[in-house]
């Protein structure tokens, strides 16, 4: 019998009400580390692609991380921290942390999962108090820095069920030792809706707003709570 709970997040538009990743290049352009012109309209162009899981995740990561490998490790940690207090932190809603904490309470093992790189997403989920973060790896030079390429198999679609499957397997355990549950926003996210023992769409886009119904589903609207 299972006895044990594995609770999972998708980060952006599921516990946040915005996407970290394009929030971060929008923040760049406001502190004029890249332009309105160019880096704004690709930016928001890719994250278009992404709605429509037409992503490609190797040009993307390439272009999302091309400011911060000019700018060096120093001075875009630094950034970082004033895009997390000024960005990210107004962001986390009380009914978010909330839904986090009580399966937590509950003594279940509560992990985020996002397609979303670690370099950004690592702060963010240590405001959630959570600290297994399954995100997209990003490849690093000998110096520890970033390369622009992706680590393993990205965490996007089907690389979020292979990724929490090599994540099981690195701790001796597979999906079938535990109760499952996964809360998500996005259609990207069917493969490992349909995997776990309970999906929740939360916040869902048309897409998984429809697939949900068809499957019966829940459909939890986190953000218009009180």
């Amino acid at each position: 019998m299972k006895t044990k709970h594995l609770t999972l997040f998708d980060l952006d538009h599921t516990l946040l009400p915005i996407d970290s990743d394009q929030s971060w290049g929008r923040f760049t352009t406001q502190v004029g580390w890249t332009s309105k012109e160019d880096f704004l309209v690709k930016n928001e162009a890719f994250y278009q692609d992404y709605c429509r899981g037409e992503l490609d995740i190797h040009a993307y990561v390439r272009f999302a991380t091309q400011t911060i490998r000019d700018k060096g490790a120093t001075l875009s940690n630094a950034m970082r921290e004033r895009f997390i207090q000024e960005v990210i932190a107004p962001q986390i809603k009380p009914q978010a942390l909330s839904l986090v904490s009580e399966h937590q309470a509950r003594g279940e093992e509560v992990v985020i999962i996002t397609a979303t790189n670690e370099w950004v997403t690592r702060p963010i989920a240590d405001l959630f108090g959570v600290r297994e973060l399954i995100a997209l790896q990003l490849s690093r030079d000998p110096s520890g820095w970033i390369t622009g390429e992706i680590e393993g198999t990205p965490t996007l679609g089907a690389g979020k069920l292979t990724r929490l499957q090599q994540w099981l397997t690195e701790r001796g355990s597979s999906l079938s030792d535990f109760k499952t549950t996964f809360y998500s926003d996005s259609i990207n996210d069917a493969p490992l809706l349909g995997a776990v023992n309970f999906p929740v769409a939360t916040n869902p886009d048309d897409a998984l707003r429809a697939l949900a119904t068809q499957n019966g589903w829940p459909i939890l609207e986190l953000f218009a709570q009180a």
